[in-house]
């Protein structure tokens, strides 16, 4: 049980809670421990977000489709973290992506209702989501504002940020190079420009015309205050 109570400690929006807080409320709201196979499909695109939902071990592929251009963009997720609590509230609270074991994984959830319980029971609670969900939300305005010029490089660098969270990793876009252009607001010349600077500085992988690896994250963000 220790051990257990180690893991959630580290989850987002539970860190900063005592432990003698955790066990109350581990023994006052139901926690749903779930196993997942490698390939299992974990949420669908259009599921309701219903639970507040964490990776407490293992690895995840979370992807992004459009429905109606050539696009999508994949990440995964490690063990410690949270699957997307921004959609448990607001007026849309449909899960706009799918998400797979990438190998055998642990998810813990927490009903909304529950959860809702949980943030009465302790400010810390409270705080860490409101911490996550105005991060998320101050990020891409802060980006967009402190923006001279917006570049396409600017744009490619900010729609990944914005589909993907600080713990990210192996990026991968898809697309048709005609379907981004749209998506980015640039036409083919400023895109292919672009792919080959970032693929210079080896801040993105290019296997073929219609793909885009991201290893590192934070290092292709960080660009963004060179081009500033």
């Amino acid at each position: 049980m220790d051990n257990m109570f180690d893991k959630l400690l580290h989850l987002p929006l539970f860190q900063g809670v005592s432990q003698e807080r955790l066990s109350e409320t581990v023994e006052k709201v139901p926690f749903h421990f779930l196993k997942f196979k490698r390939g299992d499909k974990i949420i669908d695109k259009g599921d309701k977000c219903t639970h507040v939902r964490f990776i407490i071990s293992g690895k995840v592929k979370m992807t992004y489709e459009s429905r109606k251009l050539k696009f999508s963009i994949s990440h995964e997720l490690t063990a410690p973290e949270v699957i997307a609590p921004d959609y448990l509230f607001g007026l849309d609270t449909s899960y706009p992506f799918t998400l797979r074991a990438i190998d055998e994984c642990g998810i813990l959830q927490v009903s909304k209702n529950d959860y809702v319980t949980m943030l009465q029971s302790d400010k810390v609670f409270v705080y860490n989501i409101l911490n996550y969900l105005s991060r998320n939300s101050q990020m891409f305005k802060s980006q967009m504002l402190n923006a001279e010029q917006v570049t396409v490089t600017e744009r490619l660098v900010m729609t990944v940020a914005a589909f993907t969270t600080q713990k990210s990793q192996n990026i991968v876009l898809e697309f048709r190079q005609r379907d981004l252009c749209r998506i980015l607001g640039a036409r083919r010349p400023a895109l292919i420009t672009t792919i080959e600077e970032l693929t210079s500085k080896e801040l993105i992988e290019v296997p073929n015309n219609s793909s885009i690896i991201i290893s590192d994250r934070k290092k292709l963000l960080d660009c963004l205050r060179d081009v500033q």
